[in-house]
């Protein structure tokens, strides 16, 4: 079977268009041309607002003119992350997708359903002639997954509507009404380059095979982080085996749990036998740890070319302590929801050169205080060692509203068509309600969505049956309001 066979049809044929048009975060200009041109197609008005975002209205069916407005909102982008071999290029390709089973895949990259699904359940509404609707709003988002550029540059004429359906929720039957804040911690460093050791041989040590994950929704399942293993692996071999350090590369997403990383060491030659067996060893513990939660762990070595510099050695040791010693994973859990993690941190990519080193850490909290202890505690190891450290990317977090009316509706009518009752929630992910409840307080928000397992990794998966009973539901609450 095929995506294109898959029910209900008018969601995921628009998700299939989605695949084939690229979409990584920073390269939009492809996608934001198929929704405008889309749009045309079919009439509905549409436009593209000073935050790069997709905006289209749609008028009431005759006889619902007087109900209130609706916004139905989800992000463009998707996360890009493709598997070891895959020549994928995410600024160039389609997304190739598979059936198996329950379950829609990529082929070894990430599948976009976060939050392609959103965007497809939008368009689907939009075009529905068998739909009785009052007047609807459709905010497509810009750059969430690295920025949330988008909500952060969105006008407080753009929208009209006053309640809010964010589609990016990726648990069916769980209706979110409060997330997490973020911000982006970044440490340079800049030095002079030491000569290389004559007659030392130099090996590449890998990294690899981890899950990786979303660095909010699945923070709290203790998979392995590649950089941090990397340094408890490289402090061991400057110790034991007078290793040097010329390279360090690990991660490449602020808010995707690091898969790989990968280091290029100089050793003397009389100690390199002793760092292939201290890299089997670590293997051996590091695999034991992450039994049963993260088992496709390897590290690799291999001999490469001698470099013709190194990071010099007091600079090295200060930045391998200091990444050692950064904190990583969750800090705290929400005492009143002991399940919801409140705090976190994910040291998401390290970049070491002879010359300059940078190391950028995702920091999330629905706690001000606690997230002002995480920032400061996160600086101050940093700086302990010379490194410049600065703040970007900031997003409040957004805070529930108990008693809203919009998650009262929803929960009667998910009881009815189910049978069972909704798990209302708060979640540790970033979400864009926040930014945009900043620039509409009055605005009456809720996130939701079909089941997406693994996001933000070339695991990604979507649940088809989950697809299916979520449409059914959102066109009886886009009727209903």
């Amino acid at each position: 079977m095929t995506i294109q066979e898959l029910n209900p049809k008018s969601v995921w044929q628009n998700f299939h268009a989605l695949t084939r048009v690229p979409r990584p975060s920073g390269h939009l200009e492809k996608v934001q041309q198929f929704l405008l041109q889309w749009a045309a197609e079919r009439g509905i008005e549409a436009w593209k607002d000073g935050g790069e975002n997709i905006v289209m209205r749609v008028p009431a069916t005759p006889g619902m003119e007087d109900r209130p407005t609706a916004v139905m909102q989800a992000h463009m982008d998707m996360v890009p992350q493709k598997g070891p071999g895959s020549a994928h290029d995410f600024v160039n390709d389609p997304i190739e997708t598979r059936v198996e089973g329950d379950w829609l895949y990529a082929t070894n990259t990430t599948l976009g359903a976060d939050d392609g699904i959103g965007v497809a359940i939008i368009l689907a509404t939009l075009e529905a002639k068998d739909l009785p609707h009052g007047p609807l709003e459709a905010l497509i988002t810009s750059d969430e997954e690295t920025c949330m550029y988008g909500v952060n540059h969105l006008d407080a004429d753009t929208l009209t509507g006053k309640i809010l359906l964010n589609i990016d929720n990726e648990q069916m039957g769980q209706f979110v009404i409060g997330s997490a804040g973020g911000i982006n911690i970044t440490a340079t460093m800049e030095y002079k380059a030491a000569e290389a050791e004559a007659g030392d041989v130099a090996l590449k040590v890998t990294v690899t095979g981890l899950l990786g994950g979303h660095s909010g929704l699945e923070i709290g399942l203790a998979r392995g982080n590649a950089n941090k293993l990397m340094a408890r692996l490289v402090q061991a071999a400057i110790a034991q085996d007078e290793a040097r350090l010329a390279q360090w590369n690990g991660g490449n997403m602020r808010n995707a749990i690091p898969r790989e990383a990968e280091v290029i060491i100089t050793v003397p030659a009389e100690n390199e036998e002793d760092v292939r067996e201290l890299c089997t060893y670590c293997q051996g513990v590091f695999a034991e740890e992450l039994r049963g939660i993260d088992d496709g762990l390897q590290i690799l070595v291999e001999r490469v070319d001698a470099p013709a510099a190194l990071v010099p050695e007091d600079i090295q040791d200060n930045l391998v302590n200091a990444i050692l010693a950064c904190h990583d994973g969750v800090l705290r859990y929400i005492p009143s929801i002991p399940g919801v993690v409140e705090t976190s941190s994910n040291l998401a990519i390290v970049t070491i050169t002879p010359e300059a080193a940078k190391v950028l850490i995702l920091a999330r909290s629905s706690n001000d205080n606690h997230f002002e202890y995480e920032k400061t505690m996160i600086e101050s190891c940093f700086s302990m060692v010379g490194m410049k450290v600065e703040y970007s990317g900031a997003y409040g977090s957004w805070q529930p509203r108990f008693g809203s009316p919009i998650v009262d509706k929803m929960s009667k009518i998910y009881k009815e068509m189910f049978g069972e009752d909704a798990d209302v929630n708060v979640c540790h992910a970033g979400l864009e309600c926040s930014l945009i409840g900043a620039v509409y307080p009055e605005m009456d928000m809720v996130s939701m969505g079909p089941t997406i397992e693994s996001p933000h990794t070339p695991n990604e998966r979507c649940l088809i049956p989950t697809v299916e009973q979520f449409w059914l539901f959102f066109r009886e609450l886009v009727q209903s309001l």
